[in-house]
């Protein structure tokens, strides 16, 4: 399927356990959740994304995510509900976010332009509308979304695009990540209204 069938598979997502913040401002390595595999993949193929990339250097953390996509894809689940095994064909475990642009590149023979998501207004966030015409590109690109409190600023120092913060109505700015990615996701890839 092309773009304008609905089929973004130039555009892949990253789910960074590390290196992200903990509450105290320390940069950590965050634990995956089965939860957060599952929905991240099953909302990815809702809105026709390439690649879910899961990234932890920990091994143990990387023997769980396969663990988690081989029940689904040739295990038990794999019968039990195929619509899940459907959705985890595109999820990978990778050490570090170099190692998902490498094989982006590899992949597609093109350099991903990196998207970072934050709960805060950067001086560089870009709204949704604009990034929603980007994306019509015919390029690569990596949507990165961080665990625990945030995304170390490295990696949003270097991003080629931030997106401007979700805000709700309260002033209370703490959503699981998985809703995020639902939310930014239908905001940019979503059948405009």
């Amino acid at each position: 399927m092309t773009l304008a069938e609905g089929v973004h598979s130039n555009i892949h997502l990253a789910l960074v356990h590390f290196p992200v913040y903990n509450k105290a401002g320390e940069i950590v390595v965050s634990s995956v959740t089965t939860l957060d595999v599952h929905d991240s993949s099953r909302i990815g193929r809702t809105y026709g994304t390439g690649v879910l990339y899961i990234v932890t250097p920990l091994a143990t953390q990387q023997k769980l995510v396969a663990r988690i996509i081989s029940h689904w894809q040739s295990g038990h689940g794999a019968t039990y509900n195929p619509t899940r095994k459907e959705a985890l064909l595109t999820a990978e475990v990778k050490n570090s976010l170099e190692d998902v642009v490498a094989d982006i590149t590899e992949r597609s023979g093109q350099k991903p332009k990196t998207i970072v998501t934050h709960a805060r207004e950067l001086a560089q966030s870009i709204g949704y509308d604009a990034m929603r015409t980007e994306l019509k590109k015919e390029e690569q690109y990596l949507l990165i979304f961080g665990t625990g409190w945030g995304l170390e600023k490295n990696i949003i120092q270097k991003a080629d695009f931030a997106l401007n913060p979700i805000k709700g109505s309260e002033e209370y700015n703490h959503l699981p990540v998985r809703a995020a990615i639902a939310i930014i996701l239908d905001r940019l890839l979503g059948v405009e209204r």
